[in-house]
């Protein structure tokens, strides 16, 4: 190998252990949490269309670390409220924050 080749393979690696430390640890949400954050979300939408009286494609779901928030219309004030159950009965949902609307 020559001088310059070694030279030029040492800073290429120093680059890289350089920007490996500038990686973010912390603050944002991982894989490992979105998949579960996905999944609780999904387990939440099946709950919700499997129950009859509901109009499961008007309420939307969304997840973030275990919070579940819904938003959307029913046409009756216990629909809302009885949304906001079903999500808070599905395995992983720490909380339920229930925006939906009454039309």
């Amino acid at each position: 190998m020559t001088i310059a080749h070694r030279l030029a393979t040492a800073v290429f690696a120093a680059s890289l252990l350089a920007l490996s430390g500038c990686a973010s640890t912390g603050g944002g949400v991982g894989a490992g949490q979105y998949l579960d954050d996905t999944v609780i979300t999904a387990k939440v939408k099946a709950s919700i269309f499997n129950e009859p009286t509901l109009k499961a494609s008007e309420i939307n779901v969304e997840t973030y670390k275990g919070d579940v928030q819904l938003s959307g219309f029913v046409t009756d004030p216990g629909d809302a409220a009885k949304a906001a159950r079903i999500a808070q009965g599905v395995k992983g949902v720490t909380s339920v924050k229930n925006d939906v609307r009454v039309k």
